[in-house]
């Protein structure tokens, strides 16, 4: 047997029925899912960091957790666009769509292109990744200038308009993540949501107050003003 039918046996054998059940009830899609945990996972990685071909044997085999495990073993450096393509067609839920962003894609030099490039998509799982990675590149890489990140709301201003669940709250997710980065970007986020606010919109309205509740409040403001200083 191969490694990858190795871990794929192991993975079965921690099926957890209960768990299942409990997923389902977060809107995680309980199809070829087996409910094992993310920190189970995470430690399974451990062993096997960095290694691609194990990452496109994981992905293939459909199974939902084994696709969340190919997210965290894969090499960044490895990837390519048309396995991003290829990966994300094959999105049928939330929580694997925000997996593979956190902790694979955000790690590539596509990254930002395909932040924009996804949010314009109309595949609910599609546009949503381009709103996750917007959030998790304004939080993890220190390396993009505020400058570049600032091109992501009116993005962000666009896609606030649409009121599927996953897609607004990932919306909401990335206006909030930009908002909380420095201080500059803080004030233009706010200004992106009072934007928001005045579109005629229940999503819109809902996020828009989300995020203004957070980015206004004095939790926010003293910690980027101690940032700044």
């Amino acid at each position: 047997m191969s490694l990858c039918d190795d871990i794929l046996t192991e993975l079965r054998s921690m099926s957890n029925p209960a768990n299942i059940v409990g997923m389902a009830r977060f809107g995680i899609n309980p199809d070829n899912t087996l409910g094992v945990s993310i920190p189970a996972l995470r430690a399974m990685a451990k062993l096997h960091r960095r290694n691609h071909e194990l990452a496109i044997g994981l992905w293939n085999s459909g199974i939902h957790e084994a696709r969340i495990l190919a997210s965290l073993v894969d090499d960044p450096k490895q990837v390519t666009i048309a396995q991003m393509e290829a990966w994300i067609a094959d999105f049928d839920s939330w929580d694997v769509c925000d997996q593979v962003c956190s902790n694979l894609w955000e790690k590539t030099p596509y990254a930002y292109d395909k932040a924009i490039e996804w949010s314009h998509r109309q595949e609910v799982f599609v546009k949503r990744a381009g709103f996750v990675l917007m959030a998790r590149l304004a939080v993890g890489d220190k390396k993009i200038p505020d400058e570049q990140i600032k091109a992501f709301l009116p993005e962000i201003v666009r896609g606030s308009n649409d009121a599927r669940n996953f897609v607004k709250k990932a919306v909401n997710w990335a206006l909030r993540q930009i908002g909380k980065r420095s201080t500059g970007l803080n004030a233009l986020a706010i200004a992106a949501a009072t934007e928001i606010a005045r579109l005629d919109n229940p999503a819109a309205h809902w996020i828009a107050a989300d995020a203004l509740r957070e980015l206004q409040s004095a939790a926010v403001q003293e910690r980027l003003k101690a940032k700044s200083i």
